[in-house]
C-alpha cells in the first residue's frame, strides 16, 4: 500500500528536503547511499520514509528548499548556494556543509555578436533571468554607480522560468543572467559571459533556529555521515612496503592527515606504511614512492570515513 504524505505519517520524523529532479538529484542519491540512508521512493510520490532511521525524505523543487528550511518546515535540506542567495533568507538558514558537487556560476551573458562588452552597457536594457531577485539587485547597484549617465532609465528584469539562454535569440532580451556549468549550452546559443554574480555549489543547510520538534542527535548523526562521504570522495588510502633506510623520505611523501601508520614486517629491514592522501595526487605519490624503492604499492578507495 502506498505511503501517503500526511502529518500523521511524518509525526516524530526528521524531515530532510532533497531536490526532486535536475542537476542535483542524482548526486544527492549517491550521497544518501554513501551515508547509509536507506529508503524506497514510490512512483510519483514526493515523500519517502527512511527504513533505518526515524526520518523522511521530502522531494521538492531545489528553488523551494531554502524557504522550507528557513521556516522550519523541514530540518535539513540540500540545494544550491545560488538558490539560497536568490531566496534572500541567509539569516534564517545555516550553511552546514559545502558538498563539492553541482558547481556552477551565475553570470551575465550576451550574444557574441552584440555591442555589449561590460555589464554597465546593459543598464537600461532588457535582462531575462530566472534569478530576478539577484539580477535586480545587481543591476540596481550598477544603475546607482552609473548615476547621471543613465538618468532615470531602469533596467527591465524579465522573469523567465526556463530556456533562458534562448531569450536573446528570440528578441526577448538584450542579455541574460543564468547559471553556467560547463558553458557548452551558452556557447551553443552564441552567448558569452561578461560578468559573474556568484559562484555556487550544492550545500547542506538547516534552520538557524531549529524547530521545537527537531531531533538534534539525529541531525548531528546525518550531518557527520554526509561529512564522511564528502571526505571519502577527496581521499584514498595508499599502502606500501618500504625499506627502513628509506622510511623517512617516504613519510615526507605520505605524512597522512595526522600521521601515517607504520608497522614492522617479518623482514626486519622493512616496514609497511598506510596513509590517507588526496585522491587527486595519488598517481604522483605512487610514482614518487616507487622512485624511493617502495614496493607492493596500492591504493584503496574510500566509501565513507571520519576525519
Amino acid at each position: 500500500m502506498a505511503t501517503l504524505l500526511s502529518p500523521e505519517t511524518l509525526e516524530g520524523k526528521l524531515l530532510f528536503a532533497i531536490p526532486k529532479k535536475g542537476r542535483l538529484y542524482e548526486k544527492c542519491l549517491e550521497l544518501l547511499s554513501g551515508a547509509d540512508i536507506q529508503f524506497k521512493r514510490a512512483h510519483r510520490l514526493d515523500v519517502a520514509l527512511v527504513q533505518n532511521h526515524p526520518m523522511a525524505l521530502v522531494f521538492l523543487p531545489a528553488a523551494d528548499i531554502p524557504r522550507f528550511v528557513a521556516e522550519g518546515n523541514v530540518d535539513l535540506g540540500i540545494t544550491g548556494q545560488d538558490m539560497v542567495a536568490e531566496a534572500s533568507l541567509n539569516s534564517s538558514i545555516t550553511e552546514e556543509l559545502e558538498l563539492g558537487f553541482g558547481k556552477c556560476a551565475l553570470q551575465v551573458q550576451v550574444p557574441e555578436s552584440s555591442a555589449y562588452k561590460a555589464p554597465r552597457d546593459l543598464v537600461g536594457r532588457k535582462i531575462a533571468t530566472s534569478f530576478d531577485r539577484l539580477a535586480g539587485k545587481y543591476f540596481e547597484e550598477l544603475e546607482s554607480q552609473e548615476g547621471s549617465q543613465v538618468g532615470d532609465k531602469k533596467t527591465a528584469i524579465e522573469y523567465v522560468g526556463g530556456s533562458v539562454e534562448a531569450a536573446c535569440a528570440l528578441g526577448l532580451a538584450d542579455g541574460i543572467v543564468d547559471l553556467v556549468e560547463s558553458g557548452e549550452t551558452m556557447r551553443a546559443c552564441g552567448l558569452h559571459a561578461i560578468a559573474t554574480l556568484l559562484q555556487s555549489q550544492a550545500v547542506l543547510i538547516r534552520p538557524t533556529t531549529p524547530h521545537a520538534r527537531a531531533n538534534v542527535a539525529l541531525i548531528k548523526l546525518v550531518t557527520n555521515r554526509i561529512k564522511g562521504v564528502i571526505a571519502a570522495s577527496k581521499y584514498v588510502l595508499v599502502e606500501y612496503n618500504i625499506e627502513k633506510a628509506s622510511l623517512g623520505g617516504a613519510l615526507t611523501v605520505t605524512p597522512g592527515r595526522r600521521a601515517a601508520t607504520v608497522s614492522p614486517l617479518d623482514d626486519e629491514g622493512w616496514n609497511a606504511v598506510s596513509a590517507m592522501v588526496l585522491k587527486s595526487e595519488s598517481a604522483n605519490i605512487m610514482d614518487r614512492l616507487e622512485e624511493l624503492g617502495a614496493v607492493d604499492i596500492f591504493v584503496v578507495q574510500l566509501s565513507n570515513c571520519r576525519i
